[in-house]
């Protein structure tokens, strides 16, 4: 078992702002939030939070700082143990020298030394113990936890790709005391506009050294020029010449995976639209959509004569039926 000020990287004689002000600072860097994939970066701050609940306790401290490696044996019962339901008429005091119940005037030796008795405190659980003297022992309510500190909320702005294929954003917080402090943030691919990333730990600190609150992050994702999503599938126009529509062709596509070639069909129109299985956004959990690309006839704005003769030539051979016929209000 780690020593837990090795742990926190403090000296026995640390005070409790000193100990905060390590915790923190490893916190921030072994985060689950900050490392996801990273199974030994989790376990070190496990670590951490252990040492830091027990070190920030002034009770668990003092215990830790006594018994050493045993403290954990004793919080959980595998050292000396006390039953929490004691025989009527028990008074610990008998176990120590003194007589039967009633204090001096039946001969006992009347309420247990401090050292003594603070011992035995810390057998029976601390705030959930016994309380002692001529009366024998009786349940006291346990210590409520500290009130954690608030919550902040925060908006971030991040590139289409990005919320995509997923990546880093760089995050500057204002901290009470005018401090300002810079965050990196991991936005995991897939990830949609509006929806929030917690990082736990690296909110407002609590008022009464209980635990610090949450950072709440809102995504908003920048629009693409090219692009737009629906759920898992991404959706992108692709411009074509005349005669990739009508002969056919393969044309190159972006993908969030890689350039693919997107066969068109001989005779496509415009607004048809063409299924790439697979290349749309991909999630961790091994989900994936796919990408349509809604094909676009580019025409030129200016024509020369000549090509406008051509046109008028292929159009009397093509012989198109009214492309209009169903269009009707």
């Amino acid at each position: 078992m780690s020593d837990y000020y090795d742990t926190l990287g403090v000296g026995r004689g640390a005070t409790s702002d000193e100990i905060q002000k390590a915790y923190r600072k490893l916190a921030k860097k072994y985060h689950p939030d900050l490392n996801p994939d990273d199974k030994a970066a989790q376990k070190k701050f496990k670590e951490v939070q252990q040492a830091y609940d027990v070190l920030s306790d002034e009770k668990k401290r003092k215990m830790y700082d006594q018994f050493g490696p045993a403290f954990e044996q004793i919080q959980q019962g595998g050292g000396p143990q006390w039953s929490g339901q004691m025989p009527e008429g028990f008074d610990f005091s008998q176990m120590f020298g003194g007589g039967p119940r009633g204090g001096r005037a039946a001969g006992g030796a009347g309420p247990l030394p401090p050292d003594l008795e603070e011992l035995l405190k810390q057998f029976t659980g601390g705030g959930g113990g016994f309380e002692f003297g001529g009366g024998g022992g009786r349940r006291r309510g346990r210590r409520q936890p500290a009130q954690p500190g608030a919550d902040v909320q925060h908006e971030v702005e991040v590139p289409f790709r990005t919320a995509v294929t997923g990546g880093e954003v760089n995050l500057r917080l204002r901290r009470p005391g005018s401090k300002t402090e810079t965050l990196s943030v991991k936005i995991p691919a897939g990830i949609e506009d509006g929806q929030t990333i917690r990082l736990r730990g690296q909110g407002e600190e609590s008022p009464h050294d209980g635990l610090a609150g949450d950072l709440l992050i809102t995504v908003r994702v920048a629009p693409h020029p090219s692009f737009r999503r629906d759920g898992l599938d991404l959706i992108v126009r692709v411009p074509v010449t005349l005669a990739e529509a009508a002969l056919g062709a393969k044309v190159d596509v972006p993908t969030p995976q890689g350039e693919i070639a997107l066969k068109v069909p001989p005779g496509t129109s415009s607004g048809t639209r063409l299924r790439a299985k697979g290349q749309g956004i991909r999630k961790a959990d091994g989900r994936a959509g796919d990408l349509y690309a809604e094909i676009l006839i580019a025409i030129p704005r200016q024509i020369e004569d000549e090509a406008a003769e051509l046109i008028r030539k292929l159009d009397s051979h093509l012989r198109l039926d009214n492309p209009r016929a169903e269009l009707e209000w």
